[in-house]
This record gives structure tokens, C-alpha cells and sequence, in this order.
């Protein structure tokens, strides 16, 4: 088993940049598809990044793309996602997700292990 916790949220200007931290415990994380995803109320979660089990491929949603840097240090069981010139559409709930066979990478129902979320507000 895997335990997600998740850090790094906060209130932001718009423009303006934050690191977002996932640590899993357990030996496997560095055999796990990694994810990052986010949900606002009244919404469904939405894919946001993933990263494969080598950290070799990468995929991101359309709207983070070249504004947003997942990456993972398998030394440290730690999951990053690096947001940059965020947006005030940037503002929600962010969970980190895991799961050892991941078919469609941007599916909430593929992966298994979530953390609990960190709030992140963009806002002057």
C-alpha cells in the first residue's frame, strides 16, 4: 500500500508561481504512475499531470501546458508538481494519485491510492 500526503498550497497572486509536494510512503512508490489532479466545488475531478514510474514520460492537461512541471524523486518517495504563471482557472483543490498499472493516465477511476488535497488559490 501506498499513503499520499500532500503540501505546498497556499494563496497566490495571479502570475505568480508555487511547488506542490506529494510524499508516499511505502516501498513501491517508485514503481507507481504517478498523477496530479484537482477539483473545484460543483465540478468533477480534472486531470491536471502525470508522470510514468522512470519519471522518462510526462503528460499534462492542455490548460497547465508549458505552465506547469510534474517531476518525482523516487529516492525520496516525493511527487512535485511545479505551477508557474498561475491563473485565477488555477484555483482548487489539487491530489496527488498513484496506481501500479495505469491505462488511461488522465482517468480519476485508474488510480487507487489518493492523498487528502492542498488548497490552491489564485487571487489578488
Amino acid at each position: 500500500q501506498v499513503q499520499l500526503v500532500e503540501s505546498g498550497g497556499g494563496l497566490v497572486q495571479p502570475g505568480g508561481s508555487l511547488r506542490l509536494s506529494c510524499a508516499a510512503s511505502g516501498r513501491t512508490f517508485s514503481s507507481y504512475v504517478m498523477g496530479w489532479f484537482r477539483q473545484t466545488p460543483g465540478k468533477e475531478r480534472e486531470f491536471v499531470a502525470a508522470i510514468d514510474w522512470r519519471g522518462v514520460n510526462r503528460w499534462y492537461a492542455d490548460s497547465v501546458k508549458g505552465r506547469f512541471t510534474i517531476s518525482r524523486d523516487n529516492a525520496t518517495n516525493t511527487l512535485y508538481l511545479q505551477m508557474n504563471t498561475l491563473e485565477p482557472e488555477d484555483t482548487s483543490v489539487y491530489y496527488c494519485a498513484g496506481d501500479r498499472d495505469v491505462r488511461s493516465i488522465s482517468y480519476s477511476y485508474e488510480y487507487h491510492y489518493w492523498g487528502q488535497g492542498t488548497q490552491v488559490t489564485v487571487s489578488s
